[in-house]
């Protein structure tokens, strides 16, 4: 299975990129990972909701441009549904038997999501009701793409 992460923004925090590494070698035993960071967008301290969303599209476009054919993708949003880690092991394994070998899972940045990405996603995730930084939702978003392999195989990482 090849896993594709594409993220909005950059991990700069030694123990965000400490974690995320830590996650990425541990899922080498379970898939092909790649994890794509793409430049989010400058904006001013106070961009007016017209800069924003130009920054979103302009992102979006690249995020677009970075998704395999025939990948099934999903996208981390507020607007998403939220899911047991069961349950999204049970969807990574669905996808696998349906033939789609490549899983795209699209992170924003500090604004979000484009709608154009949220449309082309075959699936809406939220990670929680609450608010997370973004460099965060990477960390957790690898550790349940592990643990749901992890509960795939039965083991005791998932109690």
């Amino acid at each position: 299975m090849n896993i594709h992460i594409i993220c909005v923004g950059k991990l700069k925090e030694r123990f965000y990129t400490q974690a995320a590494a830590e996650y990425a070698k541990r899922l080498g035993a379970y898939c092909r990972l790649t994890i794509t960071e793409l430049p989010e967008e400058r904006l001013g301290s106070t961009p007016g909701r017209g800069e924003i969303d130009a920054a979103l599209e302009r992102e979006a476009g690249a995020i677009l441009g970075k998704v395999p054919k025939g990948a099934a993708v999903t996208a981390l949003c507020v607007e998403g549904g939220l899911c047991s880690s069961e349950e999204l092991s049970a969807k990574l394994e669905a996808w696998a038997g349906s033939g789609r070998s490549t899983l795209v899972f699209v992170i924003g940045g500090s604004y979000g999501l484009h709608p154009s990405v949220k449309s082309r996603a075959d699936w809406r995730l939220s990670m929680s009701p609450m608010t997370f930084p973004h460099h965060l939702a990477r960390v957790m978003l690898l550790e349940q793409i592990y643990r749901s392999f992890k509960i795939r195989e039965g083991s005791s990482y998932h109690k």
